[in-house]
Parts: structure tokens; C-alpha cells; sequence
């Protein structure tokens, strides 16, 4: 039965079974499934639950990364489909860890939680400086700009960048949100971002909201 394709493909993200998950999602299109229902239904569900599984303090950092990777192995199969179907997504993302920093995990993280919201995400990398973002947000037209730093030394980044997209005024319909260790609510505030989020499972949430024009 479709459901319980569907339902399968739910349980392999959860579980973080990657190999599961591309098994099941073709399995799935070859039983009839749509792309959107397997990408809604069981890819972005299944991320759901393993959010609020996170928060709850049943899942950690570990169990989160390998779901993300398998929502990532199932979604590489479906995006042409999506692509074809005229599927839109949430918003787009452009996602960098601000220059200086080399650290990567918590950003890569957050951008796997955001593809398995919806989100198509633009990922720098490392060490970006002001003009790359300011350049990546010209090309791509994000309704999100978000930026990670792991050290102190590095925070101040943060806010030469956010100065610089202002400069190019590129910031017109795009929200930046910030996150990373040394962070806070009241750096986030000082800076003039808006949004902060302490871990990936709340950045995935804020984006949202931001998206959504809530606060």
C-alpha cells in the first residue's frame, strides 16, 4: 500500500537508516507515491519529529545528524521530480560560517535541517567573507541569510557582514538570523539581526517564522 511506503520512508529518517531511505523512496515512486506527498509526508515529517525529539532530549547531536543525512539521501532522489512537478519550496537559504571561522559542523547541521523543512539552501562553506555573502545574496534572492560562528574572536564578523549586505542593500526582502556557540540572544539583538537560534532544531524553527513574517 502507498501508506505504508510512505510510512516507511518516514521510519528510515528517524531511524537515520540512509540506504533505507533511498530504498524506500524509490519503492515508494515505483508503488505510485507522489514526489510532493514522499517529500511533505514522509522526508519533512520524519525531520519534524526528529526536531522535536531533540528538544525534548531524546535525541542528541549523533541520532540528529545521521537522520539529516538520510532525509538528504531520499530528497537527492526525489529534488529532480520536484523540480519537474514545479514543486516550490519553503524559501531559499543562503548559509555561511562568517570569515575567520573554520568551524563547520553546527552550520552543516542547520543547513540539513533546513533542506529537510523545505528550505533550498545555498551553503558557502567556511571562512566567508562580507562580500561573498553580499555577492550570494545578490545572485540568489534569499528570504534567509544566516551566519554561524563558533569562536568569540570571530562575532564580530557577524555584524561587518551584516553591515556590508545593508551597504549593498541586498537585505530588502531577506531576514538574517545568526547562531553558533559563543551566541546570544542580546549579541543577536546588538547587531541588529533577526533572529537568533541556539541549536539547529530552533534555527529550522526560526526560519520558518521568519519566512512566515512572524517574529
Amino acid at each position: 500500500m502507498v501508506d505504508d511506503h510512505l510510512q516507511a520512508v518516514y521510519d528510515a529518517v528517524l531511524h537515520g537508516e540512509l540506504e533505507g531511505a533511498r530504498d524506500h523512496v524509490r519503492q515508494s515512486l515505483a508503488a505510485g507515491t507522489p514526489a510532493v506527498s514522499l517529500l511533505k509526508g514522509g522526508l519533512i515529517a520524519a525531520m519534524s519529529e526528529v526536531g522535536r525529539l531533540f528538544e525534548a532530549g531524546e535525541y542528541y547531536v549523533p541520532e540528529m545528524l545521521v537522520a539529516a543525512r538520510a532525509m538528504k539521501g531520499g530528497l537527492e532522489i526525489l529534488r529532480p521530480l520536484l523540480i519537474d512537478s514545479d514543486v516550490r519550496p519553503v524559501g531559499k537559504v543562503v548559509i555561511g560560517t562568517v570569515a575567520g571561522d573554520l568551524h563547520d559542523i553546527g552550520k552543516n547541521l542547520v543547513a540539513m535541517l533546513l533542506e529537510g523543512a523545505g528550505f533550498e539552501v545555498y551553503d558557502l562553506g567556511v571562512d566567508v567573507s562580507p562580500q561573498k555573502f553580499v555577492e550570494a545574496v545578490e545572485q540568489h534572492r534569499p528570504e534567509i541569510v544566516a551566519m554561524s560562528a563558533l569562536l568569540t574572536t570571530t562575532m564580530a564578523q557577524m555584524e561587518t557582514t551584516l553591515d556590508a549586505l545593508r551597504r549593498a542593500e541586498v537585505l530588502e526582502n531577506a531576514r538574517v538570523m545568526v547562531g553558533g556557540a559563543p551566541l546570544n540572544q542580546a549579541f543577536a539583538d546588538k547587531i541588529g539581526a533577526d533572529g537568533y537560534a541556539p541549536d539547529a532544531s530552533q534555527a529550522a524553527t526560526l526560519a520558518r517564522h521568519l519566512v512566515a513574517g512572524e517574529s
